[in-house]
C-alpha cells in the first residue's frame, strides 16, 4: 500500500505548498483523493499516469480541495482518453464541474461518471474484487466525508512442500488453489489450510478530511492500519479551530489511539506555523506512532 502526498496544507496554494490531493496505490488500484489546485501537475511530477486514474474521492467542495478537477477532467480530454473515469463527491460536484464543460463547449470525449453523495451515515460506495470503500461522514462547516479504502483478503498460496509430503499429485494443485480440501487415496481428508499458506493480512487506509474534533470517529476507525487525519491547528489554537471546525494534531491523536490504528499521518496544516514539526511534537504525546504528509513525501505500508 502505497501513499503519495501531493498536496498537504490548508487554504490557498503557494510556491512551496500545495492544497489537499494524494493518491493511494492499494491492492493494485489507484485513486486520487481530493484534487485541489496544481494536481496534475504534481501527478506529473511524480509520473503518475493519468490513464491509470479511474476513480476520484472528493472530500467535500471547498475550493483547496477541488478546484483541481475541472483542469484535470479537461486535460484527460486532451490526451485522448476514452475509458471511464468515477467521481465521488457531495451532492453539487456535477453540476459544477459540468457547468464549466457546457460553457467552454469542451464536454470529454470519454465517459465522465459522477456519483453524488448526500447520505450522513457511512455508506459502501465502491467495490470490487479486491477493495471496498466507504464513506466516513465528518463535521465540516458544509456536507463532508472522509473515506475507508479495505483491502480484500486475498486467495490462499499453495504450500508445494506440503502437499507433495502427503503425495498428492499436481494434477489436484489447481483444487487446492481454489480452496479446496484433498481426499487422499486411503480416504483421509487433508484440510485446505494444511496445504496452503496465509493470504497478507488485508491492508486498511483511512482518509479523514477537513472536520471538527469527533470522538465518534474512532468507533468506525477501529483498528485501521493507517490513518490521515487532518490537523490544521496546533493546541494553542483550539478554539480557533473549533470555530472552523477544523481539528488540532492533539485531537487527531486522540482520534488514532481510541481507534487503535497502527499509524497515524497528519496533514492540513495551517500556513501560520514555523515548522510543521510542531504538529508531531505535539501528537507524539498521547500518540507513538506519528508521521507527517509533506508535499511530494511517498510512503509504504
Amino acid at each position: 500500500m502505497r501513499l503519495t502526498i501531493l498536496g498537504c496544507y490548508a487554504a490557498t496554494p503557494r510556491t512551496f505548498t500545495n492544497p489537499t490531493a494524494q493518491v493511494l496505490e492499494i491492492n493494485n488500484n489507484i485513486v486520487l483523493i481530493d484534487c485541489g489546485e496544481g494536481t496534475q501537475v504534481e501527478l506529473r511530477r511524480h509520473k503518475i499516469k493519468f490513464s491509470r486514474i479511474n476513480h476520484i474521492f472528493i472530500s467535500h467542495l471547498h475550493g483547496d480541495h477541488f478546484f483541481g478537477l475541472p483542469g484535470l477532467v479537461s486535460t484527460m480530454r486532451l490526451l485522448g482518453r476514452d475509458k471511464e473515469l468515477h467521481i465521488y463527491g457531495p451532492k453539487g460536484i456535477k453540476q459544477a464541474i459540468t457547468l464549466l464543460l457546457k460553457l467552454g463547449d469542451s464536454w470529454t470525449n470519454y465517459p465522465l461518471l459522477f456519483h453524488e453523495l448526500s447520505s450522513k451515515k457511512p455508506e459502501l460506495i465502491f467495490e470490487d474484487k479486491k477493495i471496498s470503500v466507504t464513506t466516513i461522514p465528518l463535521d465540516h462547516r458544509i456536507y463532508t466525508n472522509g473515506f475507508l479504502f479495505r483491502e480484500k483478503e486475498g486467495k490462499r498460496k499453495l504450500n508445494i512442500d506440503a502437499a507433495e509430503s502427503y503425495g498428492i499429485d499436481k494434477a489436484y494443485f489447481q483444487n487446492i488453489k481454489n480452496g479446496k480440501d484433498i481426499i487422499l487415496d486411503n480416504g483421509e481428508v487433508i484440510a485446505n489450510t494444511k496445504l496452503t499458506f496465509d493470504p497478507p493480512k488485508p491492508k486498511s487506509y483511512a482518509f479523514c478530511s477537513d472536520t471538527v474534533y469527533d470522538a465518534k470517529l474512532s468507533l468506525q476507525l477501529k483498528g485501521v492500519d493507517v490513518l490521515y487525519h487532518e490537523s490544521t491547528f496546533l493546541e494553542s489554537e483550539a478554539e480557533l479551530a473549533t470555530k472552523t471546525k477544523h481539528s488540532t494534531a492533539l485531537q487527531a491523536a486522540k482520534v488514532a489511539k481510541d481507534a487503535n490504528v497502527k499509524t497515524l499521518v497528519l496533514g492540513h496544516y495551517s500556513t501560520r506555523y514555523k515548522s510543521i514539526e510542531l504538529f508531531k511534537e505535539e501528537a507524539l504525546t498521547i500518540f507513538p506512532n506519528v508521521l507527517l504528509a509533506d508535499d511530494g513525501r511517498v510512503f509504504d505500508f
